[in-house]
C-alpha cells in the first residue's frame, strides 16, 4: 500500500504538489495530466527521487524521506528515454549493474540476466552494444533493468512517447505481463483505459479519481 498524507512540494516560489493525500492499493493506476500539472513529481515522490517538502510519503513499510536506498530497491521506476537509464555499454553489463548490491552469487546474476533476455526475445542481444538497440528494444532493456532487481512496485513515466507504433504495442504487452503493482504516467490515453484506477491532476492537486472510464473522460473534457 502506498499512501501520502498532506504532501505538498516546493519549488522556490513555485509549488509543484499542494496538500497530496491519497491511497494507493490497486494493481494497475494511471495518471494524467497536462505538462506541469505535477504527475511526474508525484510519482518520483514514490521511489525517493523526489523528495516532499512538507508531508509523508510511505510505501508499505518505508517512508520515503528517510529510507530511500530501500525504497529504490522495492520500487522501481522506467524513464521516458531510456538512454537516462541504460549505463552500461554491453547489454549484458547494464542488467548486471543494480544486481551489484545485492552482493549476489554469480551464477544467481547470470540466472537472472538470461530471465529477462529470454522473457522478451532479447537473448541474442546478451552482448550487443547497448546504444546500438532500436528504440523498442532500449525501452525493453530498460525494463528488464528494473524487472532484474525483483521490485515489488514499477513506476513508468510516459515509457511510450519516443516509440513507433509496433514498439509502442510491444511496451503495452510488457507492462500488462508484469505481475507487479504498476504505476504509469501517460499521454498515451489508450495505454491505461483498462487500468484499474486513474488520477487526474491539474496545478498541482488531484481534481479526478476514478476508473479510467469516468477519469479519461473528465480529462479529454479539460483538455477540449
Amino acid at each position: 500500500m502506498i499512501t501520502l498524507e498532506n504532501v505538498t512540494v516546493q519549488f522556490d516560489q513555485r509549488r509543484v504538489l499542494d496538500a497530496i493525500s491519497v491511497t494507493l492499493t490497486e494493481r494497475r493506476i494511471g495518471i494524467v495530466g497536462a505538462n506541469g500539472s505535477g504527475k511526474s513529481t508525484f510519482v518520483r515522490l514514490l521511489n525517493g527521487l523526489q523528495t516532499a517538502t512538507t508531508g509523508t510519503v510511505r510505501v508499505d513499510d518505508f517512508d520515503a524521506a528517510k529510507d530511500g536506498r530501500k525504497l529504490r530497491r522495492h520500487v522501481g521506476f522506467v524513464f521516458q528515454n531510456p538512454d537516462n537509464q541504460i549505463v552500461y555499454p554491453v547489454v549484458a553489463e547494464d542488467l548486471a549493474f543494480g544486481l551489484k548490491s545485492l552482493k549476489l552469487p554469480q551464477h544467481e546474476v547470470d540466472r537472472r540476466i538470461d530471465d529477462m533476455l529470454a522473457r522478451y526475445d532479447m537473448t541474442a542481444f546478451r552482448n550487443h552494444p547497448s546504444h546500438l538497440l532500436s528504440g523498442g528494444q532500449k525501452q525493453l532493456l530498460a525494463i528488464s533493468g528494473v524487472l532484474v532487481m525483483d521490485p515489488r512496485y514499477i513506476i513508468f513515466d510516459e515509457p511510450t512517447t519516443l516509440l513507433d507504433l509496433r514498439n509502442r504495442n510491444r511496451v503495452e504487452r510488457a507492462i500488462a505481463g508484469l505481475d507487479q503493482t504498476v504505476i504509469t504516467v501517460s499521454h498515451d490515453l489508450d495505454l491505461i483505459a483498462g487500468y484499474d484506477r486513474v488520477l487526474v491532476f491539474d496545478r498541482g492537486r488531484i481534481v479526478m479519481d476514478d476508473l479510467p472510464a469516468h477519469a479519461l473522460a473528465h480529462y479529454r473534457g479539460m483538455m477540449a
